[in-house]
């Protein structure tokens, strides 16, 4: 709430026709003191809050970011320029707030998809390591199989020759 009134308070002071300028003297007083006055000297106190309804100018209800109906309605009520009702300057805000939360959160759910996604491709490499390391060692094991039945097949004479793979056993 307190980020919503110091940033409202500094879109309405960049949007004065002076900008940021501070001046030597700023005024002092009550605010029901500039009631007979203008809106824009109600509103060079920025303490002040200017109604038009009655045309008063009073001492803004800081207990409240939002100014009550009870006191001005909103769309007559001005803070900071005359030119913007407090209503407007309430959807501006807003509008702004979201344009820059928007991109930040689609920003950051990108990041998250992404880095999902990316622990999502680790998790299939370790899986196809697995399966690479299964395969290799079911090779070893059936190469040790094989090694074991040519010795059986070399104690009782059925091992063929090398250099003769075609010939027939020989009785003996």
């Amino acid at each position: 709430m307190e980020l919503l009134r110091l940033s409202t308070l500094f879109i309405v002071l960049l949007a004065r026709p002076g900008g940021c300028q501070v001046t030597d003297d700023p005024p002092s007083g009550d605010c029901s003191d500039y009631t007979s006055t203008s809106c824009e000297e109600c509103l060079d106190n920025v303490n002040c809050l200017w109604c038009f309804v009655d045309q008063r100018c009073m001492t803004y209800p800081v207990g409240s970011i939002i100014p009550p109906s009870s006191i001005c309605p909103l769309h007559q009520a001005r803070w900071g320029v005359c030119w913007v009702s407090f209503e407007s300057l309430i959807i501006a805000m807003s509008v702004v707030v979201g344009l820059i939360l928007l991109p930040l959160v689609c920003c950051c759910c990108y990041c998250c998809c992404k880095k999902k996604s990316h622990g999502h491709g680790q998790e299939e490499e370790r899986l196809a390591k697995q399966q690479e390391e299964r395969k290799q060692r079911s090779e070893e094991r059936m190469d040790d199989r094989k090694a074991r039945y040519d010795e059986i097949r070399k104690k009782y004479g059925l091992l063929r020759d090398s250099d003769h793979p075609y010939s027939r056993f020989e009785n003996e």
